[in-house]
């Protein structure tokens, strides 16, 4: 059979991936109502790989009250970072995803009927935290009912990472620049990092941070509203 004489190929890729963003979208309103009903907060945490977002927790675990704070906690395999958010005292769940490079709404629902079987009551919670799979690409698509969507970067990272991953930090409403205490170290530049920042998500509230010295932790409570009371 020659070229011209193949069946014309059609893509059901596009209008599948709509329908899955549609089924998505779905949940993560379902999700939004149980949030607002409980008067829970719900974070959505976004980072490539080793930013440092199970570090943050851990150290904010150190300055809020644990009972009133749950972790949903996405990774491709293991719970290694969900036992170590359990080991600084918070209550969390983790989501293996496989190949699936995000969480979906419907892994979040999950999430919650496991911290259910730990006892937890969203009732009880003033932050649910969703800790995504760690990828600046594809998780910023999908809506997972939050009512703030924080994205990550780590000095260790390059100040040019708002503009190469741009979609993402668009959406953000809080970005927050990680491992400040290594910016010297590794030659961060820290008016670069800003200004790309700036660029890709003007409307974006900028903090810089530090699992490690604490530095920006206490502007972030703030931040957030302190929906976590201090004990």
């Amino acid at each position: 059979m020659t070229a011209a004489e193949q069946p014309a190929r059609t893509t059901r890729a596009l209008p599948l991936h709509t329908a899955l963003l549609q089924r998505n979208d779905a949940g993560a309103d379902a999700l939004r109502r149980r949030f607002a009903a409980a008067g829970v907060t719900a974070v959505n945490l976004l980072s490539s790989p080793g930013s440092g977002k199970t570090a943050l927790l851990e150290a904010l675990a150190r300055r809020l009250d644990p009972a009133r704070l749950a972790v949903v906690v996405g990774d491709l395999a293991t719970d290694n970072d969900a036992t170590r958010l359990r080991a600084a005292g918070l209550r969390a769940a983790a989501i293996t995803t496989g190949q699936a490079c995000h969480l979906e709404a419907a892994m979040v629902a999950e999430g919650l009927h496991r911290l259910s079987h730990q006892g937890v009551a969203l009732e009880q919670l003033d932050l649910l935290v969703i800790e995504n799979v760690g990828n600046l690409v594809c998780p910023g698509a999908y809506d997972l009912g939050e009512s703030l969507r924080v994205v990550l970067v780590s000095t260790t990272e390059g100040e040019d990472k708002p503009l190469k991953y741009a979609p993402i930090f668009h959406a953000a409403d809080l970005v927050l620049i990680t491992k400040i205490d290594l910016a010297e170290v590794v030659g961060f530049n820290r008016a670069a990092a800003h200004a790309a920042i700036a660029r890709v998500a003007p409307h974006a509230r900028v903090l810089e941070t530090s699992a490690r010295s604490g530095a920006g932790l206490d502007a972030l409570i703030a931040l957030l509203g302190q929906a976590v009371p201090v004990p």
